[in-house]
């Protein structure tokens, strides 16, 4: 079973936010780390880039397979997280932790309302 820490909110494409004043932190879900396998690469976006909530904004590849991340809210990056590149297996060992991606100036934090909470992240991976 996938863990789905309480204190996140999650998108339906398995990103996962944890808000801190208007700073998103994003990453990539229990589930979703489990369902790609080995992480081998992550490629991150630019800091300064601005991104949509429900448009690419990351790649992280697996043995399996390359899967696009989706900004699950819109806003300017303001952080990558370095050691992911460096230690792509976080992503799998540390998801909703140390292998976070990036961190994002919220624009519209009103999208947050769209966001799933735990209980509803988990019905939606029949957890």
């Amino acid at each position: 079973m996938s863990n789905v820490p309480s204190d996140l909110k999650y998108a339906k494409s398995h990103e996962w936010v944890r808000v801190t004043g208007d700073l998103a932190t994003v990453g990539i879900t229990d589930h979703a780390q489990h369902e790609l396998t080995d992480v081998v690469f992550v490629e991150l976006p630019a800091v300064g880039r601005q991104v949509k909530a429900g448009e690419p904004c990351a790649v992280v590849e697996s043995v399996k397979t390359a899967s696009d991340i989706y900004a699950p809210v819109s806003g300017t990056v303001l952080e990558v997280n370095p050691a992911v590149v460096d230690n792509p297996a976080l992503v799998n060992t540390a998801p909703d932790s140390d292998g976070w991606l990036c961190k994002i100036k919220l624009s519209s934090p009103a999208e947050l309302k769209a966001l799933l909470s735990p209980e509803q992240y988990k019905a939606q991976i029949g957890g």
